[in-house]
């Protein structure tokens, strides 16, 4: 038994050609990309750009746009290359398995629950907060009891012991059983909310342009400086550390494109749909996330953002830049907010059931995950028991302990993908490629040292959580993962 025995391409595209009898192909390339911009657009956007804004870059967080949006249109180009080429379910997981090796396909595995299980509790968490400042600030009722949307780690300023997040669970079991019923009806859910979404985004842009200050874009990029944190945490603030922790910030915002990958076995026409569903969410959200950074930051000076911003940022830097008229646009926010968290919940739990669901059918986790339902052709199993995993999370942690544990996995899974594109050109130099990632293998290296990069932005405590993690994930392949492996257990 080797832990360095690779899945072969052959066998891959077999298992591709076998999807008719399993998953429906019921996806086009524009539900790719509005399952793109369904995971793009969400909590980071609203959230981390003022975050990013305060403690690292000022008005130059849209640079640091600019640089994780090429970090990922460098990953997003090999994405569409191996999505293309190998139109299986498990995304970076099954690109590392066919050039690297069993051992590294479970690390990035393991490294992908990181990203979509862990991301989806947290937004969960978020989605429960922001439903409260719905009912309090939009619908003008009582919000729920604090004890039924907090976790028993949380108390109240007024010394009430949460509970339970009642909210957060139900927000996941809600989601898992509309991707157990079905892809397309998911997807025309998560079409529905896009549209919501990107409208309140342009309406923010479009009317908050001719309030923007000049003075609160000079000078545009801070001189260098440490910020301390109301937690007593340093930030690189102003500079170039302060841009690339800005990028390492941001890149939580376009997290999710790398999701539509994972939905190639559900695709009509792979092909040709999984490139322009990659590429073409991104491109989209970027144009959007530079012009929504140059807006929010040029209503309001970085000390606003620094002490009254806070969590709800967006909306107090509208009331607050643009006055009382524009009320019912900071009311939109909170809906926006509302409906980018749904849409992101939605499409990391997909991602997450179809990694299960590769990794069943190749042994390294039970095969029950591997398993589709009989009517609607779902990975039932995998949804339910990540609706488990997910919703105790949601219910019983608080949402902080996460912190940026989603990015520095996502990064991680994107240099081994810009890693697999190279190492199949030289393995597979004649595999039928119909998207090819250009200028290979200067695009695939230049989206290593970006991504490496925004991992440096991170800071080392995010190193040392990374590290702590694939620990215990190579415990659980050494214990079991290993002896289960239909690749390295034929018989």
């Amino acid at each position: 038994m080797s832990i360095w025995k690779k899945k072969s391409i052959t066998q891959l595209l077999s298992e591709a050609s076998e999807s008719e009898k399993g998953m429906k192909r019921t996806l086009t390339a524009w539900s790719l990309v509005a399952l793109g911009i369904g995971a793009i657009i969400g909590a980071g956007l609203f959230v981390r750009t003022a975050t990013a804004a305060a403690q690292n870059a000022g008005p130059s967080v849209t640079i640091g746009f600019i640089v994780a949006a090429i970090g990922c249109a460098l990953a997003g180009l090999c994405y569409a290359e191996l999505s293309s080429s190998i139109p299986i379910s498990g995304s970076a997981y099954t690109y590392t398995y066919a050039t690297m090796g069993e051992l590294l396909a479970w690390i990035i595995g393991w490294d992908l629950i990181l990203e979509y299980a862990v991301g989806a509790a947290t937004v969960g968490i978020a989605w429960s907060e922001y439903l409260n400042n719905l009912l309090v600030n939009v619908l003008h009722t009582s919000p729920i009891p604090y004890e039924w949307c907090h976790s028993p780690l949380q108390v109240s300023d007024a010394g009430i012991h949460g509970i339970i997040n009642l909210p957060a669970l139900f927000i996941v079991a809600v989601i898992s059983l509309l991707l157990i019923k079905g892809t397309q009806e998911s997807a025309f859910v998560n079409g529905l909310i896009v549209v919501v979404k990107v409208s309140i985004v342009v309406m923010i842009i479009v009317f908050g342009w001719s309030f923007v200050h000049p003075e609160n874009h000079t000078p545009y990029i801070p001189e260098p400086a440490i910020f301390t944190d109301e937690h007593g945490v340093d930030h690189h603030f102003g500079g170039i550390l302060g841009i690339l922790g800005a990028a390492g910030t941001v890149f939580f915002a376009f997290i999710g494109f790398d999701a539509v990958s994972t939905a190639a076995q559900e695709t009509k026409n792979p092909k040709r749909d999984m490139p322009i569903g990659i590429l073409g969410s991104l491109a989209i959200c970027t144009v959007l996330y530079i012009l929504f950074a140059h807006v929010l930051t040029g209503l309001e000076s970085v000390e606003f953002f620094r002490t009254s911003g806070k969590e709800a940022s967006v909306a107090n830097a509208i009331t607050s830049a643009m006055g009382s008229g524009y009320q019912w646009l900071a009311q939109f926010v909170t809906v926006a907010i509302l409906f980018g968290f749904t849409s992101v919940i939605l499409v990391m739990l997909l991602g997450q059931s179809r990694v299960f669901y590769s990794m069943g059918k190749d042994g390294l986790l039970p095969q029950a995950f591997g398993d589709l339902h009989t009517k609607y052709k779902t990975p039932y199993k995998a949804n339910l028991v990540i609706m488990v995993i997910v919703g105790l999370f949601a219910a019983f942690i608080p949402g902080d302990i996460v912190g940026d544990m989603t990015s520095i996995g996502t990064l991680f899974a994107f240099i081994l993908v810009c890693i697999s594109v190279i190492v199949l050109r030289k393995t597979n130099p004649d595999m039928p490629r119909e998207f090819k990632t250009p200028l290979v293998p200067i695009v695939p290296i230049l989206g290593v040292l970006v991504c490496l990069a925004m991992i440096y932005g991170l800071g080392w405590t995010n190193w040392l959580r990374l590290i702590g993690w694939l620990i215990i994930g190579l415990v659980i392949y050494f214990g079991y993962s290993k002896k289960h492996s239909k690749l390295n257990n034929p018989e």
